[in-house]
């Protein structure tokens, strides 16, 4: 298995001797695998997210192409801004 050096601040390093002192891992480099494997993962999720986005940035844009829009006034935007929230976090 390959050897890298690193370097860690003290509060990770303290974090590192608290997770294997507790018997979560085996060892150091074993906490570390899973760490490089959390940072593995939430990049994937990550780049997921972000082609999520683009997809819904372009269909956003091809709809304002299609003139499928409603447009709102100054005034109403608050109320508009309001209702949007609402109907999101059901």
């Amino acid at each position: 298995m390959p050897t890298r050096n690193i370097n860690l601040t003290a509060e990770q390093d303290a974090f590192v001797e608290e997770v294997v002192r507790a018997g979560r891992y085996q060892n150091a480099s074993e906490a570390m695998r899973d760490a490089v494997r959390g940072l593995q993962q939430r990049l994937k999720t990550d780049d997921l997210k972000l082609d999520l986005l683009r997809a819904q940035v372009s269909a956003g844009l091809a709809a304002l192409d299609r003139g499928a829009f409603t447009e709102v006034d100054d005034a109403d935007l608050d109320a508009t801004l309001d209702r949007l929230a609402a109907n999101g976090s059901h």
